[in-house]
């Protein structure tokens, strides 16, 4: 493959090379003179959208600083300070600047006589974007922007004490794997019980986030902010139909898979009952997989698997290492989650998650190493939008890694039987992720059809879908109120609202292309880089096509591909 990892910044050509946004009246000249600059010819438009890709990479990777240090460190003022000024007071103003360099670019005489191909997404992008702008909707996005930061404050700050030491929710789910049930039950009450002591204030900054979001709906002529965000999330390939067909699907020909898992963990842990507590443990004698001890041993580990895979993918890792690009390890007051972050003017990504020493963190630390490949390989296309891929396949480039390293996470574990558990549990993984998929998916419909719900009615109509998606396997008995707010630990309804069903769909494409790579790894990884490197240039139908995959996730490509997981499934347990 002839890829480097030895990424280079972005070359200044328009703003100075010193320049750094301190505040608005710094930035703004040279939007204005963006806005009124005289173009005559091809070359020159030409020119003009390089300028504004320079200027828009600088803006992006500013606001994405702020971000990660706040999230890194939600207690610290003076960086949620930071971070707060930049979407209150600077990313306003641009905004009505952005909106009147779009219709230039479109009312410009020259902009049809653009390769039509190479432009294609982009000028669809840019028309949808003129189609949404309302200049009302500004000081509600900019609220909405701050607003949604303060689950990650919340979050953060939550903690247990377990063994009479304190630990972070994150660090804490490590126990939930340990042979002695009732500790195990003892800490998934703690886990439970401590989120319930913000629930009200969760609730709350839900419904506030809701009715600020349904207004910005109506003010772009929705009738509700799903409409809207279908719109302005650039789903050009598939519709809310789909995706009840999609919830349809998983009841059809995954849930009966999941089942089958649990009542398989049930008999190996030789329970009569399986309660939540026990799905992530192993029988007495069984210690938990300890794939690693410290965030730096992880990150070392993982470069050498992504070796063994192709010495490109280590080397984007490495280089993020050596940048300083990387914060892996859980503590008190850092948000929760994990993240990718691009950086479209450094290109080196920043990769935010919060490790305690589980399986579940080398997942983490692969997927999100996948979107990190994904940011190299495209950074070097001419436009910062042309790096922009869409969310279903940004989702395929972290989630396929996941199943295509797996053959290397030897490098985790000491012997082959710690790895077959290992593999099994990431095959599990992927199956019983596509019930909770659906659950926030479809709850998000709910959720957004209904704007005017009250508390009551959303945790009834939340109660209604988790059943619907829940395995028959597990006895929930006398823990309904933990379920009545289990809404409220994902993140996503919070921070970005809708970006959830991606993980469905590219977990599809994901399997596929692992499937792809059982048959010809060599063709597999060529069509996976290709497919990457085209960032957001191609509609999502032609990415997929690139990677040997077809863009379809109704019923029958998820039966087919279930059966195809639950057979790898069967094999492995057969080694």
């Amino acid at each position: 493959m002839n890829h480097s990892a030895d990424i280079k910044k972005i070359s200044r050509y328009y703003l100075p090379k010193d320049f750094s946004i301190s505040n608005w009246e710094s930035l703004e000249p040279y939007l204005k003179e963006l806005e009124e600059r005289r173009i005559i010819s091809v070359q020159e438009l030409e020119q003009w959208l390089k300028d504004i890709s320079e200027v828009e990479a600088v803006i992006s990777e500013d606001a994405s600083w702020r971000q990660i240090r706040v999230t890194c460190d939600t207690e610290n003022k003076e960086l949620r300070d930071s971070y707060t000024y930049f979407m209150m007071e600077i990313q306003p103003k641009i905004q009505p600047y952005t909106d009147k360099i779009n219709r230039k670019l479109i009312e410009n005489p020259f902009t049809e006589k653009l390769d039509s191909e190479k432009y294609f997404t982009y000028l669809r992008n840019i028309k949808k974007n003129i189609d949404l702008f309302r200049e009302k909707n500004i000081p509600l996005l900019a609220e909405l922007n701050v607003e949604s930061q303060q689950f990650g404050a919340i979050a953060g700050k939550m903690t247990i004490e377990v063994n009479e030491e304190e630990y972070t929710l994150q660090q804490a789910a490590k126990f939930l794997e340990n042979p002695d049930r009732s500790l195990r039950e003892d800490v998934y009450r703690k886990i439970n019980e401590r989120r319930l002591k913000d629930k009200k204030e969760l609730g709350e900054l839900f419904t506030s986030l809701i009715k600020k979001r349904q207004q910005v709906a109506l003010n772009a002529g929705f009738r509700n902010y799903r409409d809207f965000k279908f719109v302005e999330m650039g789903r050009f390939d598939y519709t809310k139909e789909d995706c009840f067909l999609f919830h349809d699907a998983v009841r059809m020909h995954v849930m009966p898979l999941v089942n089958e898992i649990y009542e398989n963990k049930k008999k190996k842990l030789s329970l009569t009952s399986l309660r939540p507590w026990d799905i992530n443990a192993e029988p007495e004698g069984t210690e938990p997989l300890h794939p690693f001890k410290t965030g730096t041993e992880l990150i070392e580990k993982t470069i050498t698997c992504f070796k063994e895979l192709d010495p490109f993918f280590s080397g984007c890792l490495a280089t993020m290492k050596e940048m300083g690009h990387l914060d892996l390890e859980s503590r008190k007051g850092k948000a929760p989650g994990g993240y990718n972050m691009p950086l479209l003017e450094s290109g080196a990504p920043f990769i935010f998650m919060n490790a305690a020493g589980q399986m579940d963190d080398v997942t983490t630390i692969v997927h999100e190493g996948g979107h990190a490949v994904h940011s190299f390989l495209s950074h070097n296309l001419e436009l910062s939008s042309f790096k922009e891929a869409p969310t279903e396949m940004a989702e395929v480039a972290s989630m396929s890694m996941e199943l295509l390293s797996m053959d290397h996470w030897d490098v985790f574990f000491n012997n082959k039987e710690e790895l077959k558990r290992a593999k099994e549990q990431q095959l599990e993984r992927v199956i019983t992720l596509f019930p909770w998929i659906a659950t926030i998916d479809k709850f998000q419909h709910w959720v957004y059809e209904n704007p005017d719900h009250t508390e009551e009615e959303r945790a009834e109509a939340w109660m209604r879908i988790l059943n619907e998606f829940s395995s028959d396997a597990i006895d929930f008995s006398g823990l309904d109120e933990y379920r009545r707010y289990s809404w409220q630990r994902q993140l996503h309804l919070y921070e970005v609202p809708f970006y959830y069903i991606e993980y469905g769909i590219a977990q599809l494409g994901a399997i596929g292309l692992w499937k792809e790579f059982k048959e010809n790894p060599k063709q597999a990884l060529d069509n996976y880089v290709n497919s990457l490197s085209l960032g957001g240039t191609k509609t999502l139908p032609e990415l997929y096509k690139a990677a040997g995959l077809k863009f379809d996730f109704s019923s029958q490509p998820i039966k087919e591909l279930m059966q195809f997981v639950k057979k790898e499934m069967d094999l492995l347990k057969k080694e």
